[in-house]
């Protein structure tokens, strides 16, 4: 299965497996739950989609890559204790709690989380001596007399063979005692990931003509090629800061890391001519509606490559906007939901107030508004310092909850700064704030909106209902960004081509069907 899939299965078994019944008992008892064994190719996603799990699923997560440790970090290290047997003292060998086991107690006194995934990186890599303590692990959950908690689910992964000369394979024993689920590289499910995280769209749009360079690794006499899916992600993310820092990306960085020489050489060749093209077609120019002939004309003479980078670029241009969109709306969802708990307490005070002035007593100190907004600001900054530390929060989330603290606290300084004293007033202030950044927030919905018409005048003037309009509609079908845009923006081309694209689709498929009847 490809990782999209093995993701969800995971998902699927942390539900199962954490599933209490009436009486607080796990359903499927710890005995039965068996250990997952994630194999497949190296930088695949593996260890990756533990800590999205973990983060979707909001359960602890504790990682380990095994080989490297030795047995005495896994099992613990010996000592001496005396017992009692029959009457006579004896000298025991016990050990110290394992490291690994440890360090669970250690995240669930930290975050609080009772429930949680071990995740055991390269276990079939592990050295001699420590591969009898792999083998009890998979089999007893325990590392030497240490069990895991209960309420932590135990997921493994390894590299076939044939990528490892360290692997060891596991026996008939022990594989009877796990879930195995195999892992293949797959370019159309790490494509729709990598729109949703941002890759480079110059590594996007080269993958999308070069598939088989996605993942390929190959064993010379020279030693071991390869370009794998974390290689191209870790890139992408250089590529993108060097372009801020107006460094140039040239072969020797890019060998860094794709370690495939001939598919780094063809890369860098392809990223100089990138960059060329953003020079030469002016995008910024092209979304705001005023494309020049000239390019329609240098279009018309463009290889098929080229004219392809041209659609990356502007798909690139538009997924930028789109990406802000989404923020700013998520900001907004989040930032409504602070100012409701707010209000909410403003209110509470003011009923408390009224019930001491009926009752005659003496009125508790009631907080300025400025102060308890900024009292409230600073809680939520506290829980999300937490869950960030905890592992709980995306990429994405931790930049809108940085937003909406930027907000609250803008917010905060202003009702200071006004000097309002009335809780009412000072609600109504916020809500007059919170408009505007919702006003800000629908004309960035206008902006990305024009910039998308202009995009289809630009792709209907320079290739029609060729292969290019194709690409560009299929590539805002399966954006993460460019679909949330699409449910809130009407574009009736958008509707239209897609409608067309599904239509095509349908009669493929219908003539292939035909076809195998007839043969």
């Amino acid at each position: 299965m490809n990782i999209k899939q093995a993701k969800q299965e995971i998902r699927d078994t942390v539900a199962a497996y954490l599933m209490k019944d009436e009486y607080g008992s796990y359903v499927i008892p710890a005995i039965r739950q068996r250990p997952i064994l994630l194999i497949g190719p190296p930088g695949i996603g593996k260890t990756q989609i533990m800590e999205q799990i973990a983060q979707e699923c909001q359960i602890g997560l504790v990682a380990y890559t095994i080989t490297h440790h030795t047995r005495q970090s896994a099992i613990g290290l010996p000592f001496i204790e005396h017992r009692q047997y029959g009457g006579r003292e004896y000298a025991v060998t016990e050990y110290t709690m394992s490291e690994i086991v440890a360090s669970i107690y250690n995240r669930m006194e930290q975050t609080g989380l009772a429930e949680g995934i071990l995740f055991i990186d390269e276990i079939n890599c592990v050295s001699e001596t420590l591969a009898p303590t792999m083998l009890q692990f998979l089999q007893g959950k325990s590392f030497g007399n240490h069990r895991i908690p209960e309420g932590w689910i135990i997921v493994a992964a390894g590299n076939p063979a044939e990528y490892n000369k360290s692997v060891r394979d596991f026996d008939v024993v022990t594989l009877d005692r796990v879930r195995r689920i195999t892992v293949e590289p797959d370019y159309v499910v790490w494509r729709e990931y990598a729109l949703r995280q941002g890759i480079h769209p110059a590594i996007c749009a080269y993958l999308n003509v070069r598939q088989q360079y996605f993942c390929q690794i190959e064993t010379t006499v020279d030693g071991r090629m390869f370009a794998t899916p974390r290689g191209w992600e870790d890139l992408s993310e250089l590529v993108t800061v060097y372009e801020k820092l107006g460094r140039p990306v040239g072969r020797e960085v890019v060998m860094e890391y794709i370690q495939f020489p001939k598919i780094a050489r063809d890369f860098a060749n392809y990223l100089e001519l990138y960059h060329k093209y953003q020079g030469d077609y002016q995008v910024e120019k092209i979304l705001r509606g005023e494309t020049a002939q000239a390019v329609f004309d240098k279009l018309e003479r463009a290889a098929f490559d080229e004219r392809v980078s041209v659609v990356s670029l502007v798909l690139a241009g538009l997924n930028t906007q789109f990406r802000e969109v989404c923020r700013r709306e998520d900001m907004l969802k989040l930032l409504q939901e602070k100012l409701q708990e707010y209000r909410t307490e403003l209110q509470e005070r003011a009923q408390r107030s009224q019930e001491t002035l009926e009752n005659q007593e003496t009125p508790e100190n009631a907080a300025v508004p400025a102060q308890l907004l900024a009292t409230r600001t600073e809680e939520f900054r506290a829980t999300q310092e937490k869950r960030t530390e905890s592992g709980l929060m995306s990429r994405e989330e931790r930049i809108v909850s940085r937003a909406v603290l930027a907000k609250l606290e803008t917010y905060a300084q202003k009702l200071a700064t006004e000097d309002i004293s009335d809780g009412e007033a000072a609600w109504e202030r916020l809500r007059e704030l919170f408009g505007e950044d919702s006003d800000a927030y629908e004309d960035s919905i206008d902006a990305a909106g024009a910039m998308l018409e202009h995009a289809f005048d630009f792709m209907e003037g320079a290739f029609g209902n060729g292969q290019e309009m194709v690409l560009f509609v299929t590539e805002l079908n399966t954006g993460f960004y460019s679909v949330r845009f699409l449910q809130t923006y009407e574009c009736a081309r958008y509707y239209e081509y897609n409608r067309n694209l599904l239509f095509s689709e349908e009669e493929r498929e219908i003539g292939e069907t035909c076809y195998s009847f007839k043969k």
